[in-house]
C-alpha cells in the first residue's frame, strides 16, 4: 500500500508542503480506514491546536518537542530491550501530546504485565483502554513506526524529554505562584511553603538516583570502613554525649529515625535538650530543634540551668543567689554566644513546613540533626480524610522520608498511652506502648524509652542500691544494632542528664524509709506529690 503525505499535519505556516510516498505494512483492522486525513479536518489535530492554544503563556508555547516524542515511541515499538532503558526516565506526563500520553500508557501497561510491546499489541492495549481513537486510530501507530529504524539513540532523546517535561512545570508552579499572590485571601508563608512543596516535587519526580552494581558499592564501603578505622572512639554519627549510649548506637545514624518516647514529666523535653547541647557545644555539629510545646525562650532558660547548674525557678523569677550565680549565668550564655543550635517554637507546625524549613537549615547553616518535641503536636497535610491515627502514620513516614532525603538524623518524641499507668508492676513501657500509631514503630529505626524509677516511688533496684536520680534509657528496637539499657542520671533543679558512673552510685547513701512516707523499698508506690487526680497523661 502506498500512502501519500500531501502535506504533514505539523508543517509550518507558509512552507511547502512535499509530497512522501510510504510503503507501509497495513494492520488487520485497517482495511475500511481512510489511510489520509486532511488537517483542516482532523478531530485529533483539531484538539491539539486547541491545547497548544490553551497552554500558551506569554504568547508562546511550553516548551515541547513533538518529533522527538514521535521518534521515541516509534523506536520503542520496534525495539523490544528499548522500553526497560527509559522506564525511569519517562512516565506518560512526560509526553506534550495527549495522544502519545495515552500510547506510552498502554506500553506501560503491557510492560507491567510481562507482554510484549510492538505496534500490534499497543493497538490491541489502546483498545481495550478505550483510548485507540482518542490517538487517530491505528494508523498513527504505523506514522510512529516509520519515523526511526532504530532505538540506537533512545536514552539520549527520552532525557530532552524530560528536560522539556521539567522546564513546562516549572512554568506552572510559578504561574499558579503569581495567581496566587494576587489574591489578598491567600496566606503568604502558606504560599511559600507550597511553592517550595511544588519545586520540591519536581526535584522528586523526575531526578532520581541511579543505581550501582555491587561491585562500586562494596568499594565505597571498604573506603568506609578504613575511614572509621581510623577513629578512636568508633563514632559514626552525630555524638548523643553519653558514653554508653554512644557504645551502643555510635552516634545518631544519618538517614534514621530516632523516637524517644515516654510519660509526660519523664524528662523527654530535658533528655533532648541536652543531646543537643552536647552535639552542638561538645562535637560542633548543627542542631535544629523544633518545639510545638514550650517557648523559644523558656528553651533557652533550660538550657541555660543547665549549663550554669542554677536552679530554673531562680533564672524564672529572677532571684539569683549572690554574684556567684550571676557569673555563671553570664559564662553559660556567653558559651552559647556562637554554638549552632536553632530553635523553631511554631505551634502546630505541619509536615510539608517543617520539611522545608529542615531543608533551608541544611542548606544554609549544614544542620546534621534535627529533634522535634513531639510528633503528636504536628498536623499532617491538611487534606487527610482519615482519622488520627492515619495521620500520626503520615507525619511518621514523612519524617523517615525527611531523614532519607536530608541525610541526617531525625529524632522525634512520642507521648506513651495510658496503659503503662494501667499496669501493675514495674511499669516500664514497652513498644505496644506507642501512642496512636503503630506506624511509629514500623517507621523508626531506633525506638527509646525514658523511664525513671523514682517517679513512680520506686527508690531501690532489686539489689538494694539507691534510685534516685537513676534513668533507664530502654532501647527497645535498633534496627542495626542491639537493644540494651543504658543508665543515666538525672539532676532534678538543673533538669539535666548526665552518665551514671558506676563507682558513684554504689558509694551513694541508702536512703531514709522517713524520706518516703506510705511506700517502701522495691515496691513501686505514689510518692506523696502524685494522688489520683495527678496521674500524669
Amino acid at each position: 500500500m502506498i500512502v501519500e503525505n500531501l502535506e504533514r499535519p505539523d508543517t509550518p505556516p507558509g512552507d511547502s508542503p512535499g509530497v512522501v510516498r510510504t510503503f507501509v505494512q497495513q494492520p488487520p483492522d485497517m482495511a475500511d480506514k481512510p489511510a489520509f486525513k486532511d488537517k483542516q479536518t482532523d478531530p485529533r489535530i483539531r484538539r491539539q491546536r486547541d491545547a497548544d492554544m490553551s497552554n500558551m503563556v506569554f504568547g508562546k508555547l511550553p516548551p515541547q518537542n513533538r518529533d522527538l516524542e514521535e521518534v521515541v515511541l516509534g523506536a520503542l515499538m520496534i525495539d523490544k530491550e528499548a522500553l526497560p532503558m527509559v522506564l525511569e526516565i519517562l512516565r506518560p506526563e512526560t509526553f506534550y501530546v495527549d495522544a502519545h500520553q495515552h500510547i506510552y500508557q498502554a506500553m506501560i501497561q503491557l510492560f507491567d504485565h510481562s507482554k510484549p510491546v510492538d505496534m500490534l499489541t499497543v493497538t490491541e492495549e489502546l483498545r481495550k483502554m478505550g483510548k485507540l481513537e482518542a490517538i487517530g486510530g491505528p494508523y498513527t501507530l504505523v506514522e510512529l513506526t516509520n519515523r526511526v529504524a532504530s532505538a540506537a539513540n533512545i536514552e539520549y532523546h527520552s532525557r530532552i524529554l524530560a528536560q522539556k517535561h521539567i522546564q513546562r512545570e516549572l512554568i506552572r508552579i510559578s504561574n499558579k505562584t503569581i495567581r496566587d499572590a494576587y489574591e489578598d485571601t491567600t496566606d503568604v508563608f502558606d504560599l511559600l511553603d507550597e511553592a517550595e512543596a511544588g519545586l520540591f516535587s519536581i526535584t522528586q519526580t523526575n531526578i532520581s538516583k541511579s543505581y550501582e552494581p555491587l561491585g562500586a558499592l562494596s568499594g565505597k564501603a571498604l573506603k568506609l570502613i578504613e575511614e572509621l578505622s581510623q577513629k578512636e572512639d568508633g563514632m559514626t554519627g552525630v555524638p548523643s554525649g553519653f558514653r554508653d549510649l554512644d557504645n551502643l548506637t555510635a552516634g545518631w545514624q544519618p538517614s534514621d529515625l530516632i523516637i524517644i518516647a515516654a510519660r509526660p514529666s519523664m524528662g523527654k523535653t530535658a533528655f533532648t535538650l541536652s543531646l543537643a547541647r552536647n552535639a552542638a557545644v561538645e562535637y560542633g555539629k548543627p542542631v535544629a530543634f523544633f518545639s510545638l510545646e514550650m517557648g523559644s525562650t523558656q528553651l533557652a532558660m533550660r538550657l541555660i540551668s543547665a549549663e550554669a547548674e542554677v536552679k530554673g525557678d531562680r533564672l524564672r523569677n529572677g532571684k539569683l543567689q549572690g554574684e556567684q550565680e550571676w557569673e555563671r549565668v553570664r559564662s553559660a550564655i556567653s558559651k552559647f554566644s556562637d554554638v549552632p543550635i536553632f530553635i523553631d517554637d511554631t505551634p502546630a507546625i505541619n509536615i510539608f513546613e517543617l520539611r522545608a524549613k529542615c531543608r533551608r537549615l541544611r542548606k544554609q547553616h549544614g544542620i546534621e540533626l534535627v529533634i522535634i518535641d513531639y510528633l503528636q503536636l504536628m498536623s499532617g497535610t491538611g487534606d487527610s480524610k482519615g482519622n488520627r491515627e492515619q495521620e500520626v502514620s503520615a507525619i511518621s513516614r514523612a519524617l523517615k522520608g525527611m531523614a532519607k532525603e536530608l541525610e541526617i538524623p531525625v529524632i522525634a518524641l512520642s507521648q506513651l498511652s495510658r496503659n503503662v499507668e494501667n499496669r501493675g508492676g514495674i511499669k516500664r513501657p514497652m513498644l505496644s506502648d506507642l501512642r496512636e500509631s503503630g506506624a511509629i514503630e514500623q517507621d523508626a529505626d531506633i525506638v527509646t524509652f525514658l523511664f525513671r524509677p523514682e517517679y513512680y516511688g520506686m527508690y531501690q533496684d532489686d539489689e538494694g542500691r539507691d534510685t534516685t536520680g537513676l534513668t533507664e534509657v530502654i532501647v527497645a528496637k535498633h534496627r542495626n544494632g542491639a537493644v540494651d539499657t543504658v543508665r543515666l542520671r538525672f539532676t532534678k533543679d538543673f533538669a539535666r542528664f548526665s552518665d551514671w558512673d558506676d563507682l558513684h552510685f554504689d558509694d551513694l547513701p541508702m536512703p531514709d524509709p522517713m524520706s518516703n512516707p506510705g511506700g517502701h523499698f522495691g515496691v513501686i508506690t505514689r510518692s506523696s506529690r502524685m494522688n489520683d487526680e495527678d496521674v500524669p497523661f
